[in-house]
């Protein structure tokens, strides 16, 4: 993770925005950042001195729009706009989200278009730098107008209001910022507008949850790839002519991965001769073409979000490219460019977790006497009842997922007395996606206690070398099931594992 991120104009990537909201890498604006937003608001400094009415610098909000306000009150103008749109409810969003937003919205006014200071970027990254992280709670925008309640809380915060959490506890801004000598902005012409006109919660959450399935698919091949031994499997169904046949991308590099995994198995071996099944389950069967259109899946999610995370989406926009600087109100706030993909990135994540939780089904059943399993993978079944309830918590788990995979995109209620009639809702695709992946998770890790427990019973035969090493490292966190126990802790701390990517150093 990097330890400083400079914004510069450039798209940000992935990776540094989890290193500034997990890990607290310090953000500096370039010089020829402060000389674009420099330019752009001496541009909106020229435009505004007109006389003529323009959107949001002397004139009301969404459908106020019509009402001019007098120059003496531009000011009060945008602490208002600020105040009024902090109508969020609920539970605060975490603080990694947060300082995503802050990140992401700073570099969004960075690139030189929303005529704001230089001052006003300052202020936000002072607040980052020093771990200082607004209250915003979690409920509250429809993803169009940009994420006006949840950006309007943490823009309370720069004017010295509201709360903030302040190195994780919870205080009232104004005692923190003067702990930390932090000046409270004052705000100027349209600078209220800039921090609330845009995707900012979207695309943090995106970010995050993207960084997220990629461990999560991680443990999710390790799983599936464990399952084919656990199972006694054949490994036929990988074979690279007939991935190749099928002309997906992402269904050769599934493939591919799991022959990976399964190189140099003893097990596979050890029945290839004389077993009576002709072909397995669909979920094991399967896995390249599922998992490989889910990887297709996630990829428009990536490229998506790679052009959000270059994006100005803010309204208006100060346009220089004529002689004369223009105001140009547009609509590039509205959220439904990463909405979609939002949406898209749950049913994703939907069969991940599914097939994962119907091979743990079918490792836990008993049904093929090929496999040497045990029932439930019980050491006396009967007087013990094995990981028979894991598969009840793994169902659990993707009934929910498949409530979240119901769109959120697609359903619109008009707001702003229909000015705004068309809203994205995209912060819903966003907390349900993120919510999918924390429940697809703990399907994988259950998968994975099972797998791990299915292969202890093919010894002293080996799986691949490399699966080898991951269930080395899932016994460093959970011991082999000699007896009943409750399987609870096991499942959280395979969990553990996937969050923390112990699985990454085997791609």
């Amino acid at each position: 993770m990097q330890n400083t991120v400079i914004l510069d104009g450039s798209p940000l990537t992935i990776e540094e925005v989890v290193s500034v909201a997990r890990h607290n890498a310090r953000v500096v604006l370039s010089d020829s950042s402060r000389d674009s937003i420099q330019a752009s608001r001496v541009h909106l400094e020229s435009i505004e001195s007109d006389g003529l009415p323009h959107y949001g610098v002397n004139t009301g909000f969404g459908s106020l729009a019509r009402h001019r306000v007098d120059n003496d009150k531009l000011t009060q103008l945008q602490v208002n706009l600020i105040r009024s749109h902090a109508a969020g409810i609920g539970e605060p969003l975490q603080i990694e989200t947060v300082r995503a937003m802050m990140l992401i919205l700073s570099a969004s006014l960075s690139r030189g278009l929303s005529g704001v200071r230089v001052k006003l970027v300052e202020t936000i990254l002072s607040l980052l730098n020093a771990d200082v992280t607004p209250v915003v709670p979690s409920l509250g925008s429809v993803g169009a107008s940009g994420d006006l309640a949840p950006l309007a809380h943490l823009a309370l915060a720069l004017i010295g209001e509201g709360e903030v959490f302040d190195q994780g506890t919870r205080k009232p801004t104004r005692e923190v910022l003067e702990a930390h000598s932090i000046e409270p902005i004052q705000l100027h012409s349209k600078e209220g507008l800039a921090l609330i006109n845009g995707t900012h919660l979207m695309a943090s959450q995106a970010s995050l949850a993207l960084a997220d399935t990629e461990r999560l698919l991680r443990a999710a091949f390790i799983a599936g790839a464990m399952s084919i031994d656990g199972c006694k499997a054949s490994d036929s169904f990988l074979n690279e002519h007939v991935a190749t046949a099928r002309k997906h991308t992402g269904i050769s590099e599934a493939a591919a991965t799991l022959r990976g995994f399964l190189d140099r198995s003893e097990i596979l071996p050890s029945h290839r001769e004389n077993d009576p099944r002709v072909q397995d389950p669909y979920s094991l069967r399967c896995q390249a073409p599922v998992l490989g259109a889910a990887l297709g899946a996630i990829e428009y999610v990536r490229s998506s979000l790679a052009e959000e995370l270059g994006a100005v989406t803010d309204n208006p926009l100060v346009i220089a490219n004529g002689e004369e600087p223009e105001l140009v109100s547009a609509g590039n706030f509205h959220g439904m460019p990463i909405a979609l993909p939002l949406d898209h990135l749950a049913v994703a994540i939907s069969h991940v977790a599914g097939m994962s939780e119907r091979r743990t089904f079918y490792m836990l059943s008993g049904h093929d006497p090929e496999s040497g399993l045990s029932p439930y993978l019980a050491t006396r079944p009967g007087l013990t009842s094995g990981l028979m309830i894991v598969q009840y918590t793994a169902a659990a788990c993707c009934n929910e997922i498949i409530g979240l995979c119901t769109p959120s995109t697609p359903a619109n209620v008009s707001t702003s007395a229909g000015i705004e009639d068309y809203n994205s809702f995209g912060p819903r695709a966003a907390a349900k996606a993120r919510r999918a992946i924390e429940l697809a998770r703990h399907v994988v890790a259950i998968e994975l206690l099972c797998a791990s427990e299915a292969i202890e019973h093919h010894r002293p035969l080996k799986t691949g070398s490399k699966l080898e090493m991951a269930h080395a490292s899932i016994r460093s966190r959970v011991e082999r099931l000699e007896d009943d126990r409750p399987p609870a802790p096991d499942i959280e701390a395979l969990d553990q594992l996937i969050q923390q990517d112990g699985f990454a150093d085997l791609f």
